[in-house]
């Protein structure tokens, strides 16, 4: 399974994401990526998140529709 935080075309044998990471979420209507989500448990199907807008615990997700949060870009710097 193909880990969509790591380069394309990397592998990894399972989840590659530990409790507490933030991450972002593939949205199922348009393929957008959201922010505002940690892992909070990771589970056989994908991960359970917790939501940082209101500490809400969503239902398991699964593993490709998440990802590492990427770090914003400061060109102006």
């Amino acid at each position: 399974m193909a880990d969509l935080g790591a380069p394309e075309g990397t592998k990894v044998s399972g989840p590659s994401l530990v409790p507490g990471t933030h991450v972002e979420v593939q949205s199922g209507l348009d393929g957008s990526w959201q922010e505002g989500f940690v892992i909070e448990e990771v589970t056989d199907t994908g991960y359970r998140l917790r939501r940082e807008m209101d500490d809400a615990i969503l239902p398991d997700l699964p593993h490709p529709r998440v990802r590492r949060r990427r770090s914003r870009s400061t060109w102006w710097v």
